[in-house]
Parts: C-alpha cells; structure tokens; sequence
C-alpha cells in the first residue's frame, strides 16, 4: 500500500495537472462517470478529462469499465482504502486555491 501511496501522491501533488486529477477523482468518488459527464461536471476540455483519464488508469488509481464514449470510469479499492489520505490531498489543493 506505501507503493500505491506514493504513486498516488506523486500524481497529484508533484506533476502538472495534479490539481485536475484531483478534481477528477472526487467526482468519481461521488458517482461513476464517462469522460463527456466529467467534462460537463468540471467544466475542463474532453481531451484533457481523457488525457488525465488514462494516466490514472494506467497507474491503478482507477478502473474502467465498457467502451468508447460509454467507458465508466470507477476508484480502484486501493483507492478507496486511501480515501482518508486522498481527502487530505484535496483539502491541501483547496487551501492553496483559496490563497489566491
């Protein structure tokens, strides 16, 4: 679980786009989505939802399910395990948006 902790970390804390992963992630903590109602919910570029999609996909921080444009995207249960530690992550991006 250290190994998935850090991997998580470092995709939201120290690499570009960490801030939209985050927001992508808890709205799929929320509910299940498809990139396009992801798009709508955050108000980001499908090719950017997408983008941010796959590179959580392929580091086991979430999971797909169907295909094409019906792809559903689901928190992996490592990631839910994590859920705590992830909100703590969220929180910290709030606190720094609200200093701007």
């Amino acid at each position: 679980m250290d190994k998935f902790k850090y991997v998580l970390r470092w995709l939201l804390v120290n690499t570009q786009g960490g801030e939209n992963r985050a927001l992508i992630l808890n709205e799929l903590f929320q509910k299940p989505c498809n990139a396009n109602e992801l798009c709508m919910l955050l108000q980001l570029n499908y090719k950017t939802i997408r983008y941010h999609l796959d590179v959580l996909e392929k580091n086991n921080i979430i999971i797909s399910i169907g295909e094409k444009y019906g792809k559903t995207y689901f928190p992996t249960d490592n990631l839910k395990e994590l859920k705590e530690y992830f909100d703590e992550i969220l929180v910290k991006f709030i606190k720094k948006v609200d200093k701007e």
